[in-house]
């Protein structure tokens, strides 16, 4: 006899639906704007904002941007060099490994970054915190932010940190 898991509640079940549906709307709006406002898709935009603005020296390894966009590196590597291409981007070799690639946010990226971000916390504000109480957002970050780590730390392949 086989064992399975129990299967989800009632309550689980609508968690669950609820939060797929959130995640699929928000981002279709999300794309939407970026198409419309930047002729970016979504990981582009992704790389574009960690390195415009989580990164102090705007200049990321590729494995680490793979590891953080949680996106196949091959996947990655193709959308950087289409960002390449569009001069918003520089690829280079890794200078603390050969076989690395970083990758360096260009001006004209901080410029298409910045003509995107106000359409995109409007579709972002509007979309999922506009319907929010006051404290929702912080409840709503305490309560994913220990699923988002409980995933990363057993992450797909394309999340995983590489040694």
């Amino acid at each position: 006899m086989t064992d399975h898991p129990a299967p989800l509640d009632g309550i689980q079940l609508e968690a669950y639906f609820a939060l797929m549906d959130v995640a699929g709307l928000l981002r279709h709006a999300v794309e939407q704007q970026l198409r419309e406002a930047g002729d970016l898709s979504y990981v582009q935009f992704q790389l574009l904002a960690r390195l415009g603005l989580n990164s102090p020296t705007g200049s990321e390894r590729m494995t680490d941007l793979a590891d953080g966009v949680v996106y196949s590196r091959s996947g990655l590597t193709y959308q950087a060099g289409l960002l390449d291409k569009a001069g918003l981007v520089t690829r280079a070799p890794s200078t603390d490994d050969e076989r690395g690639v970083t990758v360096s946010i260009t001006d004209s990226g901080r410029e298409r970054l910045a003509a995107v971000l106000p359409g995109h916390t409007a579709v972002v504000r509007g979309q999922l915190f506009g319907p929010m109480s006051e404290g929702d957002p912080e409840a709503l970050a305490g309560l994913l932010s220990p699923v988002r780590e409980h995933m990363r730390a057993a992450p797909p392949r394309s999340a995983a940190r590489r040694r």
